[in-house]
């Protein structure tokens, strides 16, 4: 997730509506002032119940986790790692959301999610096509909901946005695309060429009805994914129902289009590769040329055009270095119009700053607000054209191929075609340039390599195994079904009728050639063998008719396609001499107007036919005086006469209209001089304003940091104050959820630092006291202060006040609970009353001793905890010969010197002292000194006296012994 500024309260209605069990890991990239530490961590935990932590390096993400970008940082990510990288300057143009984005796509790949939210800039557009070329899934805030709209403006423009939503409904779509999109199962997905191979080739026919391009020959796994991910983007489960949903919506054609040719692009793409190129190959090809050599370059498949200006970048500098002054013509080409029409602007976002270095930034760029535009020297060395390389013709005579990342979306089948028209296209020792991810493969008897790393190829001398002439398909190709046979077979065999092909034959070899053009005689299509009639213009490549004109026929053709404008009857001219080979060939040219069908209303069919050259006697000489020879000489020189006059009475009437538009052009600059002239008054008067206003935010922007400062000394000072007197401090609001709590607090509530904004009774207390809440409830209520003595769990006293929260304007706005530490004034008072109730226990012991010597008739003992005797019937004094001073006060085990000393009684009666238990009848023999052999009855019972907490044992002893 990438914002800039306005970004707190996006994320504020992202969280707050993103469950926290979504099973996804979140990285949150901000633009963050270097020098200031970050409060994000803490203000994004009061959003969500997930985790919210600031990134270390190599921290591994976790799920349900969201990570935040540390100040003077940029972040990474590799094999699920996060990687902290120290910034190389801490204030001016970075990045790091581009940064972050384009390492998210490298590793995640489809499962890469980018979200651009509010912000200034384009920092993330760059980042969001890497993630594009991956499959990945690219959310975007809606701009009216953005605070700042620059970073959503800028990503929605690249047309490779899938989302456009509100922040609070971002997490609903994420979750389900997720669900639909990566379920946790390790069971490999069903792709839609398993499932449904048929319907595959009914939606590469809609795209071919549509666009006119045919994809059932690029890479069939990419198709499939990008196929599915449109799937995944309209929630629709099956190949089915996404074909009648592309015939239902046409619409949704051109977008399956634009993200099959999803080209990601950017200068200097594997800088290593460009270094190579400049360094050892291009000063081995401009060193060989004459100085009014022309270098040609081409680049199929250019994208934006970002690859091309590279390549024009490192031409002029090698050139500079090797002061050489040739001219250089670049060509750019690609399926996608719309990415040609970006090309040839050559506006690029100021991210670029990432690829391209401060010295090239400078030297071939012009800064223009918040885009860099290319300089026009680079610019006029560059020729953009839409162009399908597989059913177009080439440009030809090339001296080097730039072909870099185009041919893994092409099948071995179409490969095989594209290497042999890349050999033709070149000259003998043009260089191939591949991208990292290609190579010639199996071709290596049309290049050489020359470097293996970078993939460099040079064009071999001589290609034995290559073909004469490179035939270039006119139509899209079409893949042939299994079992279908070869292509030359295959014409043999094509279901038409006998009329159908002596018409095609008849066509091919006795009609005339013919080209058709528009009314500024631009080529469309061309029929039969015109090479006899027009040639490639030298310099820039030109694909206008009137440029390629062979001479003498020039001037015709011109006035030939003016007139067929203007009328609809056919304009013919005949016995034109065009120069061929050395030579002259009489010509007849038509020209006509074509009128349907529709498709083709408004085009010019220029008609070229050869004429019989007219059969010369030579002999004697006519009445005249004149040779036949003579003759046909001042034949030529009248209609050559003819055709100037023509020419020139055309040209007047060409600069007689040009004269016209020029005065009306002339006025309209004039009036537009004026407004210009206005408009640049208005922004000096604007940039004046501007400058004021600039100041005075500046003064504001001190007075209101002199304020933060000054409220970031009264929090400390105020954090300090409380912490020193040791009251533990809880501030609740009206709805009693927690606002913020000192330090002391959480040793009576169990309270941490994500508690803030909960409820307090969600919260486990540690006091002895259940109606916390009722209280803090009824002082809300009533405004009347409550204190009162509290104890917590383990035994510590407080006194509790909960009193009513008064803002400076008086206003209630919750309550602040106080606990004061009141226990060691209670620890004096609590050992008198520990004395008190010991004394208290002990006469009672005494009392109950005293009744028991009184009534007993019997031997009977009275033991403390600790089996002490207490007291002892009088009749235990007479029966074991004791007296009262040896008994009472002792251990049992040590009456009589040791002669009680029953360790089988003993352990019953420690037994029965934790419990309230008893044991009755239990006899015991034991020899008594003095007393002899006896046989005793033994009986107890434990007394406990609740209110003291104290106990007794009633021991009871019956001499059974027989006479």
């Amino acid at each position: 997730m990438g914002a800039s500024a306005g970004g707190l309260e996006t994320f504020e209605h992202f969280f707050t509506h993103m469950p926290p069990d979504s099973d996804m890991a979140f990285v949150v990239v901000q633009h963050l002032d270097p020098s200031r530490a970050s409060m994000m961590p803490e203000l994004l935990q009061r959003f969500t119940r997930m985790k919210v932590l600031q990134a270390r390096h190599r921290m591994a993400v976790q799920r349900n986790c969201v990570y935040l970008i540390p100040p003077n940082k940029d972040l990474t990510i590799l094999n699920g790692v996060l990687r902290l990288e120290k910034l190389a300057v801490s204030h001016g143009s970075r990045l790091p959301i581009d940064t972050f984005f384009r390492s998210l796509a490298e590793d995640r790949r489809e499962r890469a999610i980018g979200i651009i939210l509010s912000g200034t800039g384009t920092d993330g557009t760059l980042g969001i096509k890497a993630i594009k070329e991956e499959c990945g899934m690219v959310m975007v805030q809606e701009i009216k909901t953005a605070k700042y709209d620059g970073m959503p403006a800028s990503a929605i423009d690249t047309g490779l946005v899938d989302y456009i939503l509100p922040p609070d409904k971002m997490p609903g779509q994420l979750v389900r695309y997720a669900q639909r999109s990566f379920p946790w199962s390790a069971v490999r997905p069903v792709t839609l060429v398993d499932k449904a191979p048929d319907t595959l080739q009914k939606i590469f026919y809609v795209l071919r009805t549509q666009t006119g391009h045919d994809f059932s020959l690029y890479k069939r796994n990419t198709i499939c994914r990008r196929i599915e991910r449109r799937m995944n983007v309209h929630q629709i489960e099956n190949a089915g129902a996404y074909l009648r949903f592309l015939q239902q919506n046409p619409q949704e054609v051109g977008l399956l289009f634009k993200e099959l040719l999803i080209g990601v692009t950017n200068f200097f793409r594997d800088a290593e590769a460009f270094a190579a190129l400049r360094r050892k190959y291009l000063p081995k090809l401009l060193t060989q040329k004459p100085k009014d050599y022309t270098v040609r370059v081409w680049v199929p498949g250019c994208s934006t055009g970002e690859e091309v200006y590279s390549i024009a970048i490192i031409l002029r500098e090698c050139l500079d270095r090797l002061k050489r002054n040739v001219e250089v013509q670049i060509f750019g080409t690609d399926i996608d119009s719309d990415a040609i029409e970006t090309a040839r602007t050559g506006a690029y976002p100021s991210n670029i700053v990432a690829d391209v270095t401060a010295e090239r930034l400078r030297r071939f760029f012009i800064k223009d607000g918040d885009v860099y535009r290319m300089r026009k020297d680079i610019r006029e060395m560059v020729v953009f054209a839409p162009q399908n390389i597989l059913k177009d013709p080439p440009f030809t005579k090339l001296d080097l191929l730039c072909c870099r990342n185009l041919l893994i979306y092409l099948d071995p089948e179409l490969q095989k075609r594209v290497f042999p028209l890349f050999h033709y296209t070149l000259k003998p020792g043009g260089f191939l340039f591949l991208g990292s991810s290609e190579s010639i493969g199996g071709f290596h008897e049309y290049f050489a390599t020359t470097d293996k790393k970078w993939k460099i190829y040079q064009r071999r001398e001589s290609v034995t195994a290559a073909p004469a002439v490179v035939e270039f398909p006119t139509t899209p190709l079409n893949k042939p079904a299994a079992g279908t046979p070869p292509p030359r077979k295959a014409r043999e065999v094509l279901d038409r009728s006998l009329p159908e092909l002596v018409t095609k034959f008849l066509m091919e070899d006795y009609s005339p050639a013919c080209v058709l053009v528009s009314e500024k005689g631009d080529i469309h299509y061309i029929h039969g063998r015109t090479g006899k009639f027009l040639e490639p213009a030298a310099g820039r490549a030109n694909l206008n008719i009137v440029e390629m004109a062979r001479e003498g026929l020039r001037f015709e053709l011109s006035a030939a396609l003016r007139r067929a404008r203007n009328q609809d009857a056919a304009v013919q001219y005949s016995k034109l001499q065009v120069r061929t080979n050395g030579g002259h060939q009489l010509v007849s040219l038509v020209v006509r107007r074509l009128q349907e069908p529709e498709s083709v209303k408004g085009l010019l069919m220029v008609v070229f036919e050869e004429d019989e050259p007219p059969v010369i006697t030579e002999v004697g000489k006519g009445k005249s005086g004149l040779s036949t020879r003579h003759h046909r000489r001042l034949a030529e020189l009248e209609q050559e006469l003819k055709y100037t006059k023509e020419h020139l009475q055309t040209t007047i009437e060409e600069l007689e209209t040009s004269n016209e538009e020029l005065k009306s052009t002339n006025e309209e600059l004039q009036s537009t001089n004026e407004e210009l002239q206005s408009t640049n008054e208005e922004l000096e008067t604007s940039k004046e304003e501007l400058h004021s206003l600039n100041e005075e935010l500046v003064t504001v922007n001190t007075e209101l940091q002199s304020k933060i400062d000054l409220l970031t000394q009264a929090r400390d000072d105020m954090k300090n104050l409380l912490d020193s007197t040791k009251i533990a401090t809880i501030y609740l609001d009206n709805n009693l959820c927690v606002k913020r709590f000192t330090a002391e607090a959480t040793k009576v509530i169990n309270l941490i630092q994500t508690d803030v904004g909960r409820p307090i009774s969600h919260i486990v207390s540690n006091l002895r006291y259940d109606s916390l809440v009722e209280e803090v409830a009824h002082v809300l209520d009533t405004l009347v202060y409550r204190e009162t003595r509290v104890q917590s769990k383990d035994g510590h006293w407080y006194l509790m006040r909960i009193m009513p929260y008064r803002t400076l304007d008086n206003v209630i706005d919750g309550v602040v609970i106080t606990f004061v530490d009141i226990h060691h004034f209670f620890e004096q008072r609590l050992a008198a009353d520990e004395s008190q109730k010991l004394h208290l226990a002990a006469e009672a012991s005494q009392r109950f001793a005293a009744g028991v010597v009184q009534t007993a008739r019997e031997p009977m003992l009275v033991l403390d905890a600790e089996l002490r005797v207490l007291a002892a019937s009088k009749s235990f004094f007479e029966t074991f010969r004791l007296a009262p001073d040896q008994t009472v006060r002792r251990l049992l085990h040590e009456l009589g010197g040791g002669a009680w000393n029953l360790p089988r009684l003993r352990q019953m009666l420690e037994e029965i002292v934790p419990r309230d238990t008893c044991f009755g009848d239990f006899e015991v023999e034991h020899d008594f000194p003095g007393l002899g052999q006896k046989s005793l009855l033994l009986s107890a019972r434990k007394i406990t006296y609740e209110d003291f907490g104290y106990s007794l044992i009633l021991l009871a002893l019956e001499d059974v012994t027989k006479s």
